[in-house]
């Protein structure tokens, strides 16, 4: 096992080791996995933990009987992502998440009418993403299960109304999930090294770090290119933001693409040898994965006696044989050989 890992790593590695639940257990892996550096000497390890995860989530989904205590910010994590729609009062993400998805919360031109989380399965092309309506960020009062969600998440919607002062509920939206050791990664801040700031938690919290799209919301048509350009003036920190309409759609196929983007995946063909690849239903995986870890997640007899691959797609010539640790693109198409 490489030595070199990072502190946030080795952490969820005890915190892993410690656990006495199996979800105690998929939320260390989790996070354990997000940490491990991407390069050729991580790469067995990674595909162990990925293994790990998915027997641990298979478990998950067995038959169980349901408390009356049950938490219902305790949401199992479905298709390529899991995404919290968060934002201050008002600002539009019910709705927004009402036409992305099939969910139904409640949508009210009042605040505060959502008061538990509503998941709902958002199509991107060929996958589907998880998006969870929350209740508001406020001052006042932010429920302690509220945070755990998000810290869960990996992507952050963080949700403005274009007309009504944006940039106030930006910064007063960042700052009390900064307060409760929840970071948003900007691009430009993604290279930086973030092992001081995680070193010291917030309010005696880890600190996690979360990558985030703002969404202009209520950006409804011209009448709101005002009020857009001068919130993109004021900003002075490279925030990801995507100008949408809840109300009439508009931009809604551009944000889909920037929470792709954001994600960090890539979707990935299998072609068994002699037939035609399976175009409608495919694997996704994290970016820098290889076809090593993709044979993982096909099965484990490729991953234990996988000898090579035949690889159409970006970087090679067409049906070129590669090794375990060929790094693979968006879009590649992979023919497994044991």
């Amino acid at each position: 096992m490489p030595t070199n890992l990072p502190p946030e790593a080795q952490e969820a590695e005890r915190r892993y080791r410690a656990a006495q639940s199996v979800e105690e257990r998929i939320q260390a892996l989790e996070e354990w996995l997000r940490y491990i550096p991407k390069h050729k000497g991580t790469d067995k390890l990674r595909a162990d933990l990925r293994q790990r995860l998915s027997k641990l989530q298979g478990a998950a989904k067995g038959p169980k009987t349901l408390s009356k205590h049950e938490s219902s910010f305790r949401i199992d994590r479905e298709g390529a992502g899991q995404v919290a729609v968060v934002g201050a009062p008002n600002v539009g993400k019910s709705a927004l998440v009402a036409r992305l998805t099939k969910a139904t919360p409640e949508v009210s031109p009042a605040p505060f009418t959502t008061w538990e989380p509503t998941p709902g399965m958002m199509p991107i092309e060929d996958i589907q993403v998880q998006l969870i309506d929350t209740p508001p960020l406020h001052s006042d009062y932010i429920e302690p299960e509220l945070i755990e969600l998000i810290r869960r998440a990996d992507l952050i919607l963080l949700v403005v109304d274009v007309r009504t002062d944006p940039l106030g509920q930006l910064e007063a939206s960042d700052a009390l999930l900064q307060e409760r050791g929840i970071v948003m990664r900007r691009p430009a801040a993604e290279d930086a090294d973030e092992e001081d700031d995680a070193e010291a938690p917030a309010g005696g919290r880890r600190v996690v770090y979360r990558p985030v799209v703002v969404v202009a919301n209520k950006y409804d048509d011209e009448s709101a290119d005002d009020e857009w350009e001068i919130f993109c003036a004021l900003l002075d920190d490279d925030w990801p933001i995507v100008p949408v309409s809840a109300e009439t759609g508009r931009n809604l196929e551009r944000l889909k693409q920037e929470v792709f983007r954001r994600l960090e995946i890539v979707r990935i063909y299998a072609k068994p040898p002699g037939k035609p690849p399976d175009m409608e239903r495919p694997y996704v995986l994290p970016e820098g994965s290889t076809v090593e870890e993709l044979a993982a997640k096909v099965h484990r007899d490729f991953y234990e006696n996988l000898t090579a691959a035949r690889v159409w797609g970006t970087g090679v010539f067409d049906g070129q044989m590669v090794g375990r640790d060929h790094v693979l693109h968006d879009g590649d198409i992979v023919e497994l050989h044991m």
